[in-house]
């Protein structure tokens, strides 16, 4: 028998890791979801995800299919007949039309969504372009897949829309993409139609790839009406559309999202995807289906209750003299602390935990541009973001700068 001599020496075990995901940070969000798991009476407006529980049809039809036996995979791309009733949405919705059988996939969750089209589009070395602050995993997901990652710096003077100029001053020779996340995690920002059509106007000039998170469409208040990026005039051919269930009808956990691209893109991004996974969970996918058949009174609910949380929230922020712009999407506030305070947001956020039991995130877990800011989730109770807010206000007062 041949042996082969141990080595004289042995890398440590950590070194095996890709070196890629070793240099990367964990998501700046984690440290508090863990000081919170070990804390007793305490108000969480950390988390992105609807308080309400999945309305009744959509978990009877899933209910429905477990007892019906349909507990086997589906097609790679999910059931068509879900597909079908996607594209009919966006169309009727929006305007734009996908092929259900070469142009969508179900997919587990809008994050896979997101990690699986870049992974099939960005070659090493290719410069994608993105808005901070950001939902934490865009420009990990940009670097994964061996892009590089060039954020632009938005404000709370421009009530944090990224503009066509700023994009325009980031573009270089290695620009393949821009990545746009409307409405806004965190900030609540969304972008109208013109100044969405400007961005398209940077992309047809310098052509340009274009990702477009849109997993809040629905959730928009006011007189904002959100516009789908594909439905552009000559958008279509060049956007990747990500959305899914988990916001709008109350499914986080139920994790289904999807992709919708023009057929040339979607054979490089299925190959990605029939490699990741098998199917997307088969009974969440009849949910899905109900969801889109008879979900629309539900969610109109739940999103007059988060403007009512909405209005609430920014207007005691202001009160208290924490500058807050009115979010007109998805359900955060995103707040300034440090001038009326002296605190940086992540002592801000501290404090607030360990003196008054109410649990905000730094907005730096959003990207460095979300310095000074905290975003705060107005998913939950309306009773308990009344006392949430009157514990922040006894805060503020005995730490004002």
């Amino acid at each position: 028998m041949t042996t082969h001599p141990a080595p004289a020496t042995r890398r440590p075990t950590a070194d095996f890791l890709n070196d890629r995901v070793r240099a990367m940070p964990p998501s700046g969000i984690r440290r508090f979801f863990d000081m919170l798991a070990e804390m007793k009476d305490v108000i969480s407006l950390t988390i992105g995800e609807p308080d309400f529980t999945t309305p009744e049809p959509i978990t009877r039809a899933a209910i429905e299919s477990l007892e019906a036996g349909e507990t086997h995979y589906t097609a790679n791309g999910g059931m068509l007949e879900l597909r079908e009733l996607i594209a009919a949405n966006l169309r009727d919705r929006y305007g734009v039309g996908y092929d259900p059988r070469t142009e969508l996939i179900i997919t587990v969750g809008a994050s896979q969504a997101v990690d699986t089209s870049l992974r099939a589009t960005v070659n090493p070395g290719n410069e994608v372009i993105y808005h901070e602050p950001c939902f934490v995993a865009y420009a990990p997901c940009i670097e994964l897949a061996g892009g590089v990652a060039v954020p632009v710096a938005t404000t709370d003077a421009t009530d944090f829309r990224v503009t066509a100029e700023m994009i325009q001053d980031a573009i270089t020779p290695r620009t393949k993409a821009i990545f746009l996340g409307y409405p806004n995690n965190p900030t609540g920002a969304v972008l109208d139609r013109p100044e969405l059509e400007a961005i398209a106007a940077v992309a047809d000039r310098h052509d340009l790839l274009v990702f477009s998170d849109e997993i809040y469409d629905r959730l928009v208040y006011g007189d904002h009406a959100h516009t789908a990026f594909s439905a552009l005039p000559g958008m279509r051919e060049r956007t990747i559309l990500l959305g899914g269930f988990s916001k709008s009808y109350a499914m986080t956990g139920w994790r289904i999202g999807y992709v919708a691209a023009p057929a040339a893109l979607m054979t490089g991004i299925a190959k990605v995807h029939q490699y990741g996974i098998m199917c997307a969970p088969t009974a969440a996918q009849y949910a899905g289906m109900e969801a889109l058949r008879s979900g629309e009174p539900h969610l109109q609910e739940m999103r007059a209750e988060y403007d009512r949380r909405r209005r609430y929230m920014t207007d005691r922020f202001n009160e208290i003299g924490l500058t807050c712009f009115e979010p007109m999407g998805a359900f955060y506030c995103f707040p300034r602390v440090t001038d009326a305070t002296g605190l940086d947001e992540p002592a801000f956020a501290e404090k607030l935990l360990e003196e008054e039991r109410v649990g905000v995130v730094p907005g730096t877990a959003f990207g460095p541009s979300g310095a000074g800011h905290v975003r705060v989730c107005y998913a939950t109770a309306f009773e308990q973001i009344v006392e949430a807010m009157d514990r922040i206000e006894r805060f503020v007062g005995r730490h004002r700068a």
